[in-house]
């Protein structure tokens, strides 16, 4: 059964998210002037957004959350992915000042490679191939029965979310944000391009994931088929409601913009 005092401690992972955390003071620490190439100030508010993402990361992959989506639901599993690629990807980006993305992302050859797949089209495409491919049943169950395997999904599922969000939300003048039209565009066009794999989980009649289907149950009757349907429903709203609200952001911001311009 569930082991609740059960923490990932594996130094990939808590040593990953040190060096990071280390990095980022060090960075917008002692360093910032010579960084900037100009005096700025500690950037206090977006400090506390890279260290909440990356608390968030781990609580995400390295908590009880992880066995019980690992071994008994896949439901828990499908709130993980959650908050990978929702609040833990959109902390992360928000948490990056702009000098010191711009002083990494304007190194030639990189730059253009970088502009690339940071654009909505290579963006969102990357990410619903990604969200799709490992949700095809023989991926996931052998990322479930494989720890690198599961490992690698996280980290797709991650790094993909951060692209994702980089047209949106880019503190980066090399690699921009996109005007607010292409933004709400994009925003829908992704929520389209997820709907198959939704409508693919909800209303598959057949329990999808072997590992899922022979589990141990933790609720009584709270069988397979409810939990698949529950997984679904979590993808779906959850995706759902992040987009409305972004639209919602969005389309405030480019009210505001057009008043500001026109001196209303």
């Amino acid at each position: 059964m569930i082991n609740w005092a059960h923490w990932h401690n594996e130094p990939y992972l808590v040593g990953g998210l040190i060096l990071l955390a280390w990095a980022y003071a060090l960075a917008t620490g002692p360093l910032r002037q010579r960084l900037a190439g100009r005096d700025v100030p500690f950037p206090r508010r977006q400090a506390w957004c890279f260290h909440t993402s990356l608390v968030l990361f781990y609580l995400a992959v390295g908590s009880p959350l992880d066995q019980i989506g690992e071994r008994f639901l896949f439901s828990a599993h499908m709130v993980q992915h959650q908050i990978l690629m929702y609040p833990s990807a959109i902390l992360f980006v928000v948490g990056l000042p702009d000098w010191l993305v711009d002083r990494y992302t304007a190194r030639r050859g990189w730059s253009r490679i970088g502009h690339f797949i940071t654009r909505p089209i290579p963006a969102g495409i990357l990410y619903v191939l990604t969200q799709t491919l490992w949700h095809v049943p023989a991926m996931y169950d052998w990322a479930l029965q494989n720890r690198l395997v599961h490992v690698i999904e996280h980290v797709t599922f991650f790094g993909t979310s951060l692209l994702y969000w980089w047209p949106l939300l880019s503190p980066s003048a090399v690699w921009p944000r996109v005007s607010y039209a292409v933004r709400m565009v994009y925003l829908i066009a992704v929520t389209i391009g997820m709907t198959p794999l939704f409508a693919f989980i909800v209303f598959s009649p057949d329990i999808l994931y072997p590992t899922y289907e022979f589990a141990p149950r933790l609720i009584a009757g709270f069988d397979p088929a409810d939990d698949q349907l529950l997984a679904g429903a979590i993808m779906k709203l959850g995706g759902l409601a992040v987009t409305f609200i972004t639209f919602g952001v969005v389309f405030y911001s480019w009210y505001r913009s057009s008043e500001r311009r026109t001196g209303s």
